[in-house]
């Protein structure tokens, strides 16, 4: 049994991806029976193992931790800002890299990202995801499709609803956005945007279970990303059988195949509006999305999740 100290820079009760990331990997690594603590920064705590959300972020807690137990074995995961931005030019994130004994991705397709000396330490763990113990029936009067994401930038959270203005008015598409508001700015356009727009409807933050509940019950699930390391509410999507619309993004295409038929181009509205509508209209492509989407759902389940880290952590002699 090691005692394995998780470390992330979202707080406890943040409904942020890291944090949320963090939790699932403690109960996973103690169900392997392992001693497991989450905290936003290393701060002399007794560990045989640290794993680091976020090479950037974190990038102190492991300077620290190494010179604080030399030997002793880091895990860095890196997020999407990590891969797609900061590995590349931030120093400190690059000697996470360095420090690191093992470098685990969320999805395949970032390897090639990733400097070559660092790829044979290098791991694909995909999320796994669970569906909903309440499964709610769909919408009648509407083909609800759900966009799960914080309001900020690198989401363009607002994209789908942009989407919407403009369609037939015979179109029963209507948006159900979940995800808080990061500034004033983002909640005040998200409550302009409901109030112009009446197939757009902004929840706010909602507790993870309920979040999955109503993916669930959504007809399509869609990201707008400009980048994300492997976003699990595909996970999420996917083994709730409800296909998945995505920008055309390296996270995305590692977890859903680059020949995938659901991508559309980084902030494209019109490409989004005619897949919007495809989907609504057009059976036969709808099926053959949920078809793809099926191939990858085996992947996501919480025993080969479990079996990757155990295989992992067994590298590492622990």
């Amino acid at each position: 049994m090691a005692r394995i100290l998780i470390v992330t820079p979202a707080p406890p009760r943040s409904l942020a991806g890291n944090r949320i990331t963090a939790t699932r990997w403690a109960r996973l690594l103690q169900a392997l029976r392992h001693r497991v603590q989450i905290a936003e920064r290393f701060g002399q705590q007794r560990a045989d193992l640290l794993i680091a959300l976020h090479a950037r972020k974190s990038a102190r807690s492991i300077a620290a931790f190494s010179a604080s137990a030399p030997g002793s074995p880091v895990i860095v995961a890196l997020t999407g800002t990590d891969l797609y931005g900061d590995i590349q030019h931030n120093v400190e994130a690059q000697e996470s890299l360095n420090t690191a004994s093992r470098i685990v991705l969320l999805q395949p397709d970032g390897l090639s990202t990733l400097p070559k000396c660092h790829q044979p330490k290098s791991r694909v763990i995909r999320q796994s995801a669970l569906p909903p113990r309440r499964i709610l029936p769909p919408l009648k009067s509407a083909f609800e499709v759900c966009v799960c994401g914080h309001l900020r930038p690198v989401k363009d959270p607002f994209r789908a609803a942009m989407a919407t203005r403009r369609l037939p008015d015979d179109s029963q598409i209507r948006i159900t956005h979940l995800g808080a508001a990061l500034t004033p700015a983002m909640e005040q356009r998200a409550v302009s945007e409901m109030q112009r727009n009446p197939r757009y409807e902004w929840r706010g933050e909602v507790p993870q279970w309920r979040a999955r509940q109503l993916i669930a019950r959504s007809q399509l699930l869609v990201v707008t990303s400009k980048l994300e390391g492997g976003a699990n509410v595909v996970s999420e999507a996917l083994v709730a059988d409800v296909p998945v619309i995505s920008s055309r993004i390296s996270g995305s295409i590692g977890l859903l195949g680059d020949d995938y038929r659901g991508y559309f181009d980084v902030g494209n509205t019109q490409q989004l509006r005619s897949l919007l509508l495809r989907c609504e209209r057009d059976r036969e492509f709808y099926e053959s999305l949920r078809d793809q989407c099926r191939v990858r759902t085996p992947a996501l389940s919480l025993e080969v999740e479990r079996a990757a880290w155990k295989s992992l952590l067994g590298e590492l002699g622990l």
